[in-house]
């Protein structure tokens, strides 16, 4: 399974929090964003658990984010 993570991070930190979200296992890509967040980031997972401890637990733990949207894939 496959899911879109939309990040907000704080004001100038984003070049930080990119580095580090890209060393997460699990996620396939991520890329810095002009728009509504500032990073959005391609996971995979295989169930509902590793999704949420990969948000939860990673994601959610990089310096400077403060808020997620996520987006699970359905093709």
């Amino acid at each position: 399974m496959q899911a879109y993570v939309l990040i907000t991070v704080n004001a100038g930190k984003v070049i930080e929090s990119l580095g580090e979200i890209k060393k997460i296992d699990g996620v396939k890509s991520a890329h810095a964003t002009i728009g509504p967040y500032d990073i959005i980031a391609f996971v995979g997972f295989d169930s509902p658990d590793v999704l949420t401890s990969l948000i939860v637990d990673k994601i959610q733990k990089v310096a400077w984010v403060s808020r997620t949207l996520t987006s699970i894939a359905s093709d």
